[in-house]
């Protein structure tokens, strides 16, 4: 398939799974075989926010991303406070310039190794550019674990123009997609009711809209807030458009 077709696919990708899929198996044929793409809205000063609200797609071994997520490694990985403080890509060859050198903290080496333990040893990372300043995204390709840093750098200078086109290209299309989080789908009736608070109704026109009673109205907007973990329907009706749970049409 030809560059054009590819972003054309991608572009007509109608779900996540869709998606993620097509995007796996491409950024194969470069030699990446596992990929971690993670994007927050919530970040503030030194916080990313919580990884609960993070969008996260990946098809590393669940042991590798539980322990990256839950353990903290993200935190402290050397590529992570790069893809933060800048845009574009990076060779993993960074990561060896920082071990040479000694610039690196006992937390930031504990993430090393525990990458070296899960074979993952070359590859490069995308910092995708944002207008948000309380937004972040990026993705790790990380390179079968036969093929060396070396290895990498040399398909890349070959093919990387067209890599990073199509991971910026994948990345804008993710952001338009509906993104659930495990565990915190929202109901056709709790997605119908916080459309109507967003376009400004009050409970009892929800009420009269959905042909339900004012108290059934509050029990699916308080279920809402509870699935997508928020504390005031104003949060739900933003992280579900966020999200974008709103608005979609069911199969």
């Amino acid at each position: 398939m030809t560059l054009n077709g590819y972003l054309e696919a991608l572009t007509n990708a109608q779900s996540l799974e869709e998606l993620w899929d097509m995007h796996c198996r491409k950024m194969e044929e470069y030699g990446f075989d596992r990929l971690l793409y993670a994007f927050t809205r919530y970040r503030v000063g030194t916080s990313l926010g919580s990884p609960e609200d993070f969008v996260i797609l990946t098809n590393h071994p669940t042991s590798y991303v539980e322990s990256f997520i839950a353990d903290g490694h993200y935190l402290h990985g050397p590529m992570v406070r790069w893809v933060l403080d800048n845009e574009g890509a990076c060779s993993w060859r960074f990561v060896s310039d920082l071990i040479r050198s000694g610039n690196l903290t006992p937390a930031e080496v504990r993430v090393i190794q525990f990458n070296q333990a899960h074979k993952v040893l070359a590859g490069y990372t995308i910092s995708f550019r944002t207008v948000s300043p309380r937004a972040k995204g990026g993705i790790a390709l990380t390179a079968r674990a036969e093929l060396s840093q070396d290895a990498v750098d040399e398909t890349w200078a070959r093919h990387g123009q067209d890599i990073l086109v199509m991971n910026n290209v994948a990345h804008l299309k993710i952001l338009t997609l509906p993104y659930t989080a495990p565990g915190r789908s929202l109901t056709r009736r709790q997605r119908e009711a916080l459309g109507w608070v967003g376009d400004g109704k009050t409970t009892q026109d929800i009420a009269v809209l959905m042909g339900l009673t004012p108290a059934t109205v509050e029990k699916h907007l308080r279920l809402a807030r509870e699935a997508l973990n928020v504390e005031t329907t104003a949060q739900a009706v933003l992280k579900a458009a966020f999200q974008n749970q709103m608005f979609v049409m069911d199969a």
